[in-house]
């Protein structure tokens, strides 16, 4: 490409970074950084009776914890209202846009009388000036009336536009209405601003989701209103939703879940963004890949052009196969916040970070890893089932043994193998007989990998406080 790539995304702060709107965004920014181009983050925030700076704060967290870092921005649509005001004043001047004072009683009374005509309800253009034509009395001031502005759309030709995900689409003007571009209150709406903010932000490509198709028109009219019939459109990429479990649409209403709850409940980002891009985009048959290779790979094709179901089954298979591969350290410090999230203190250290590397194979999220690794710093409770059926009186002997042995063994895991096997040796038993019973007392389960590499790594004292009381 020889222009810069331009990409942004734009979320409304009226709710949480939802999964649909962070696929958006790592396209936009995977799109930006393949071709050496700019990332954009625009806070969309003239939905003033919804919009939040607790939800402006959860998007930015998201964006962060994702690693989508942008080059600009954040940029608020609010801090921008001179602007909207001048472009609309220009619009005015030169026929794209007029006010109009229709009031919310007399548009439903035009619509009823197009229903009850069979029409499709579309403004009547009765504000909007013409040759000859002879417009409504402006209403006196101290009615309380205040006007809105609207675009003059074009009334005939056809909107066309190549669109990366859908190919060619084509949409009639004769369908399309004269929108409200600006409201009573001097807040643009939507369609409105969002061309005024590519158009000064040099905008090249938009990807978004496809339920903003119906959209597009407006804003290609709005845009060449404005920049001119020869300036060059951005390019748009409409993906797909992504339908929940029950294949019905995720959104913020509706079945989704914020971005920061993932991180919440113990995934890593790098295993989301992997992901999320499968979720409308392929390369090949990868299914596991770095953001880097993303990068390299991600031009903008092979987008999908059904709906994406999401599977949280398979985003947990995804998960575990990068906790796998994580640094212990590193997760050794993730593990360390879930459990001071359940009041228990773990400091993070090479002990923890070895408690990591034994448990994290038998994980799906850094939550199923606190679970595990609890047991080295708070109480356990074995189940009374547990202790019945392995806490026989023919073993309580070898406990004893094996207590006695660990109380002066060598604090570590070849120490407390040889201490098992002497005490196996001495009592005639073989290993599950002596290993399960361990087990249900020091760790408050049956099943964990090998026992002695279990045990060497809880601290002495407690290990010989759990086998107190055999």
């Amino acid at each position: 490409m020889t222009a810069t790539v331009r990409t942004r995304i734009a979320p409304s702060p009226t709710g949480f970074l939802h999964l649909g709107t962070a696929r958006t965004a790592l396209y936009s920014w995977a799109f930006a950084r393949h071709h050496g181009g700019r990332f954009v983050l625009r806070i969309e925030d003239t939905d003033l009776a919804r919009s939040t700076q607790e939800s402006v704060d959860q998007i930015l967290a998201s964006m962060r914890w994702l690693g989508l870092d942008f080059d600009e921005g954040p940029i608020y649509q609010m801090q921008r209202l001179d602007r909207y005001h001048a472009v609309v004043e220009q619009m005015i001047a030169a026929g794209t846009a007029y006010r109009c004072w229709c009031t919310p009683d007399e548009l439903d009374a035009m619509r009823e009388a197009q229903r009850a005509r069979g029409e499709k309800t579309l403004y009547d253009r009765r504000w909007r000036p013409a040759p000859g034509k002879v417009l409504p009395p402006v209403p006196d001031p101290g009615s309380g009336v205040q006007p809105v502005v609207r675009f003059a759309n074009p009334t005939d030709g056809i909107v066309r536009w190549d669109d990366l995900v859908k190919g060619p689409i084509a949409i009639s003007n004769h369908e399309i209405d004269d929108l409200i571009i600006l409201r009573p209150d001097g807040v643009p709406t939507y369609n409105f601003a969002v061309v005024v903010d590519d158009w000064d932000m040099a905008i090249s490509h938009v990807f978004r989701g496809d339920e903003h198709i119906n959209n597009t028109p407006w804003q290609i009219n709005i845009f060449r209103a404005i920049a001119g019939e020869g300036a060059p459109l951005p390019q748009f990429g409409h993906c797909p939703i992504i339908l929940g479990e029950d294949g019905l649409k995720l959104s913020k209403r509706r079945g989704a879940v914020s971005i920061t709850a993932y991180e919440e409940a113990g995934y890593l980002p790098e295993a989301m963004l992997n992901y999320l891009a499968r979720l409308g985009w392929s390369h090949g048959d990868e299914e596991l890949f770095s953001l880097q290779q993303m990068v390299q790979w991600f031009d903008g094709s092979h987008l999908a052009k059904s709906p994406a179901q999401w599977d949280p089954a398979k985003l947990a298979w995804v998960n575990a196969q990068y906790l796998k591969q994580a640094d212990d350290q590193r997760l050794a410090a993730l593990v360390a916040a879930q459990l001071a999230g359940r009041g228990v203190g773990a400091a993070v250290d090479d002990r923890l970070a070895a408690m990591c590397a034994l448990f994290k194979d038998r994980c799906n999220t850094t939550v199923d890893l606190a679970d595990w690794l609890q047991m080295y710093f708070a109480p356990v409770s074995p189940s009374a089932a547990d202790l019945s059926t392995h806490l026989s009186d023919a073993v309580r002997p070898a406990l004893v043994a094996l207590r006695d042995r660990l109380a002066e063994c060598p604090w570590d895991r070849p120490g407390i193998a040889q201490a098992l096997k002497d005490t196996l040796a001495e009592h005639r038993l073989k290993m599950p007989l002596l290993a399960m019973p361990l087990r249900v007392l020091v760790c408050g389960r049956v099943q964990t990998p090998a026992v002695d590499a279990v045990i060497a790594l809880f601290d002495r004292g407690t290990v010989l406080a759990r086998l107190q009381h055999i």
